[in-house]
């Protein structure tokens, strides 16, 4: 698996469930609904895809451009904010506006998830038995310090 991770892998898993979830939303719950969530799916595509632009410009472009991306970032949240302010005043089912707006994140980390790289098997690990394993400490992803090995 060599995928990337592009603008257009995550705009098309973005795409798909919203697609389906206004379908099913229309079905199953309502016409208001699947229009707040249309709509909410529609706003969070242009953000995301403003966001993702500017991400480009100050992490891959190596110019002057990364202040006036920062800049942007905030008009731009600005903006979605008002257009959201907007469409409740408009009477938009606020729970199908809720759902398009998150649709993003399931759809980014799918994406992701397709794009990562391939597994080693020859990398380097620790053997199942080996005492350093009892050393480790998940919660802060780092070797316990004598102290905290002493408490428990």
């Amino acid at each position: 698996m060599n995928a990337t991770l592009t603008q257009g892998s995550v705009m098309g898993w973005n795409l798909a469930f919203s697609a389906g979830a206004c379908a099913v939303s229309f079905a199953a719950v309502s016409p208001r609904f699947a229009a707040g969530l249309a709509l909410g799916a529609l706003l969070e595509a242009v953000n995301f895809r403003s966001l993702f632009r500017s991400c480009e410009r100050i992490f891959f472009s190596g110019g002057p451009g990364a202040g006036v991306a920062v800049a942007t970032f905030g008009l731009r949240f600005v903006l979605l904010g008002a257009m959201i302010f907007v469409a409740l005043h408009a009477g938009v089912h606020p729970v199908g506006l809720l759902v398009g707006l998150s649709l993003v994140v399931p759809a980014s980390l799918l994406a992701a998830w397709r794009a990562r790289p391939p597994l080693d098997p020859d990398a380097p690990s620790l053997a199942s038995d080996d005492p350093a394993w009892d050393r480790w400490n998940p919660w802060l992803a780092r070797e316990a310090d004598e102290a905290e090995e002493n408490d428990e």
